[in-house]
């Protein structure tokens, strides 16, 4: 493995130096989250069946509204970086106490406030998506209130429009979150910090962070897509593969 080692120098902002890797390091991430999943299985599965139970649910209830149903399945890409803390926490405790720089829940307000930014943009979204399904349908009601509708042939123009939009939103939640919370679980860093440390790991690392994206978006619509079973187990591996993803990548 070839690492090359960039320290961004600034006079305001303390930030680390970040690792550069080959693209094809998100293979070796998604590897050592199955290893912490198989490790810590009794409480990853649960913590996965919740999530995935919880998706299920909301979905179901909000089936018959087009918009908030959609919302519901893109947004949760959103907040994921968010929902998998307690996944971070399993493989931060497994590393040993020998990484542990500060107690995990020391910056709490800071995890807090950036768990507030993702929900603000997924309100953005919210609205976003509103509006297309509004403007696409029309005074007309969707046909039998079925979601799966809109996702049929026929309604293509749609799709990609949908589906371009909501790619710049997760897009930009991404880039903000790559590292962010594990960061602040690990350092005495504030919120700013973390963040353009995460911006500076997806510029400098584009090619993978590429792969990255692609796989999360991939194995997630895969545990989606039959009920959310799928997510039980999915959503851990990728949680726990965010952890190594940045233990490697920030210096």
């Amino acid at each position: 493995m070839t690492t090359t080692t960039v320290c961004t120098p600034s006079k305001h902002i303390d930030l680390p130096c970040i690792n550069k890797v080959e693209w094809s390091r998100p293979l070796l991430w998604l590897r050592s989250g199955w290893d912490d999943y198989k490790s810590n299985w009794p409480s990853s599965l649960a913590l996965g069946a919740v999530f995935a139970l919880l998706g299920f649910v909301l979905t179901r209830i909000a089936w018959s509204h087009a918009h908030m149903a959609t919302t519901l399945i893109t947004g949760f890409l959103l907040v994921s970086p968010f929902l998998a803390i307690g996944f971070y926490a399993l493989s931060r405790r497994r590393e040993g106490v020998a990484h542990e720089t500060i107690p995990a829940n020391e910056n709490l307000a800071s995890i807090g406030l950036f768990a507030l930014l993702l929900m603000f943009i997924f309100s953005v979204w919210e609205r976003v998506s509103a509006v297309l399904v509004g403007l696409y349908l029309g005074p007309n009601p969707v046909p039998d209130a079925s979601l799966a509708w809109l996702f049929t042939g026929e309604n293509w123009p749609f799709l990609l429009a949908f589906i371009a939009v909501g790619a710049l939103f997760a897009a930009f939640a991404f880039a903000l979150s790559v590292v962010t919370i594990p960061m602040l679980m690990d350092r005495r860093v504030d919120v700013v910090t973390a963040i353009i440390s995460s911006l500076h790991v997806v510029r400098l690392n584009l090619p993978a962070m590429l792969v990255w994206a692609a796989a999360i978006a991939l194995l997630t619509a895969t545990g989606i897509a039959p009920a959310f079973i799928g997510l039980a187990v999915i959503f851990p591996i990728l949680g726990h593969a965010t952890w190594h993803a940045y233990r490697e990548l920030v210096e």
